[in-house]
């Protein structure tokens, strides 16, 4: 193994192994001049219409603040003495909002005049002609515009599952198109996409026909924000994804806070729809400065477009393209037309139940990635339904995640991945427990409470996707990361029902997501830890970390020096390897350029292939 790895060191060639961008980037720049309008202009820009189509739909479904069935006012009544004398009343549950007196109320026009109350042995019927709404207009919502109330109260939840279904199809479909055609094309697509959902939803004239435009708009979610995401990610040095990916999550938060204030002022949901998605026309001007990805174009053998790119980059940076590089891309050319790319090994997400270690932690991250998702979108779901005012809850409970992804990022590299994720899902699960225990009319308590629980699942949410990505094997890793986000999306389906339920119990649903994440949080404790530990790249060294229990000490991290330990014997088998008596024999390495074969990177990013070039993944 030794001599193989002197050999490839020696080559003047810098054949495949050194054909990686990220061995080029530090040369002309990781984050130059370049990089930084890419990010500014064009991937934090491309965070707004993924919040806003994702989350404006709760806007569009508002619900009255009372309501009550309308009875045609023939003998010119006051509402009060209207309601009082149509509308059954019950001591607890006060007016019925659903049924009314089946009077005829011309014949009565004489015995009314002296009437006070209501005789209660009058027949019942339901709201043969409408209702009367209190604290918003018609127009307002498709709820008060298609009367979804009463027995069609759910439909609004619905419309939530529809939104949601669609992300799944989206991702698979734009994955394909990113993976066949570029970035570029499939950034467009998504981009139309998303448009012509939005505008036959304005257009609606029945649920139905709204509810299908939300699948439409729900299959770009959030893939048109991953994909000019992924292409500064791929432009980018990997001492700069972590950052970025901050960032933009940042600057994601930032775009629901706009979107609180945005809502507050439009209060048509019509006009809601127009404002959400017209001014995103002015994204189709991205084609003539969103670049395809050079990596992308380097794995389908676009040698020449990427070396454009690339060189357009190193001159905004002010840097200049290595000869060698040039020389890896002549001699790739020469491979190309000699014979085809040598094909991987193919897995399966079957490889990661193979072995019982690798079993059950497939099993647990999986479990908190289903948990901190589904909890995330659940309170943002729910977070209009708390306080006193729906804009300013959501404006909080958006504005809540800008201090935890910082705080996230900070503890992550000082304290590790394991302790403040299992620390923050049972911390922010035990705020929403707490409201339990508050009275009903501790309004702002509740609110309070709530947007604790918020900020920890944010955090949480955003250790989980780079703790996945170190724990799952290199070259599984694709495979790991994309079954549990696609796991995890199922609860997506499932937590518009869950916040259903706040209609009758206002805590019943902060409940339900408090154990489910107190439950994430504490089996999270189980995995190993990864900061400053040798990642796995085969399955085999995946099924060997964290077998060891002083392999989580952060008290004897993994230090890169000049005499850093390798594994001599990376060619044993599977078997040999996996095998409980299998010692692994380490050899004393005292070149530097060793270094780069075990440093720790952070995968802070995305789905990546062997290749390195990176895949869509359904997150939020």
């Amino acid at each position: 193994m030794m001599e193989d790895i002197e050999e490839k060191e020696n080559s003047s060639d810098h054949s495949d192994d050194s054909f990686d961008l990220d061995e080029l980037l530090p040369v002309i720049g990781e984050f130059g001049r370049y990089q930084k309008f890419l990010v500014f202009f064009v991937c934090l820009p491309a965070c707004i219409p993924c919040g806003f189509c994702a989350f404006n739909q709760l806007f569009m479904t508002d619900i009255p603040e009372d309501y009550w069935c309308a009875t045609p006012n023939v003998l010119n009544l006051s509402e009060d003495l209207l309601k009082n004398l149509t509308i059954p009343f019950n001591e607890t549950t006060g007016f019925d909002k659903c049924q009314r007196y089946k009077v005829n109320w011309t014949e009565l026009s004489e015995e009314i005049e002296a009437m006070l109350e209501p005789n209660t042995s009058w027949p019942l019927e339901t709201c043969l002609d409408g209702w009367h709404f209190v604290g918003i207009d018609v127009n307002a919502s498709i709820v008060t515009q298609f009367n979804l109330i009463c027995d069609k109260d759910i439909y609004p939840t619905y419309a939530l599952v529809a939104l949601n279904i669609g992300g799944p199809i989206g991702v698979y479909s734009f994955g394909i198109l990113n993976d066949r055609y570029g970035r570029k094309i499939s950034y467009f697509c998504c981009l139309s996409t998303l448009l012509i959902g939005s505008f036959i939803t304005a257009i609606s004239e029945d649920f139905w026909l709204w509810a299908f435009s939300r699948v439409i708009v729900g299959t770009t979610v959030p893939a048109v924000y991953q994909i000019p995401f992924i292409i500064a990610l791929e432009l980018v040095g990997p001492h700069y994804r972590s950052f970025v990916t901050v960032l933009t999550c940042t600057f994601y938060s930032f775009g629901l806070m706009l979107l609180a204030v945005v809502t507050y002022f439009i209060r048509n949901w019509v006009h809601l729809c127009w404002y959400t998605s017209v001014p995103f026309l002015l994204y189709y001007l991205y084609i003539f400065i969103l670049p395809e990805s050079p990596r992308w174009l380097l794995t389908k053998g676009k040698l020449q477009d990427a070396l454009r790119i690339l060189e357009n980059m190193a001159r905004h940076n002010k840097k200049e393209i290595p000869e060698w590089f040039r020389t890896s891309l002549q001699h790739k050319l020469v491979e190309m037309n000699r014979k085809s790319f040598q094909e991987t090994d193919n897995f399966s997400a079957i490889d990661l139940f193979r072995t019982p270690n690798m079993r059950i932690k497939t099993i647990l991250i999986t479990l908190n990635w289903f948990a901190n998702e589904t909890v995330y979108l659940g309170l943002s779901y729910y977070g209009p339904n708390l306080g006193s005012n729906q804009y300013v809850s959501f404006f909080l409970s958006s504005l809540v995640e800008l201090p935890s992804y910082v705080i996230a990022w900070i503890s992550m590299d000082r304290f590790g991945r394991r302790w403040p994720l299992s620390i923050l899902m049972i911390l922010g699960g035990l705020c929403c427990i707490l409201t339990v225990v508050l009275p009903k009319e501790a309004v702002n308590e509740t609110l309070a409470l709530f947007l604790l629980s918020k900020s920890m699942i944010s955090a949480s949410f955003l250790i989980i996707y780079p703790f996945a990505g170190e724990l799952y094997p290199t070259e599984i890793r694709g495979v790991g990361i994309g079954f549990s986000s696609y796991v995890g999306g199922i609860g997506l389906i499932i937590i518009p029902f869950v916040t259903y339920l706040g209609r009758e119990n206002l805590v019943l649903p902060l409940i339900i997501m408090g154990v489910l994440i107190m439950v994430g949080g504490l089996t999270g404790l189980k995995l190993p830890e990864t900061l400053n530990q040798k990642l796995p790249s085969t399955l085999a060294e995946g099924e060997l970390f964290g077998t060891d229990p002083t392999s989580t000490d952060l008290k004897k991290p993994l230090t890169i020096t000049e005499n850093t330990y390798v594994d001599a014997d990376a060619n044993e088998s599977v078997d040999q390897i996996i095998s409980l008596n299998y010692k692994p024999t380490l050899k004393r390495v005292t070149r530097p350029s060793m270094k780069r074969l075990i440093r720790q990177k952070s995968v802070m990013d995305t789905q990546k292939t062997r290749d390195g070039a990176m895949q869509l993944t359904y997150w939020f």
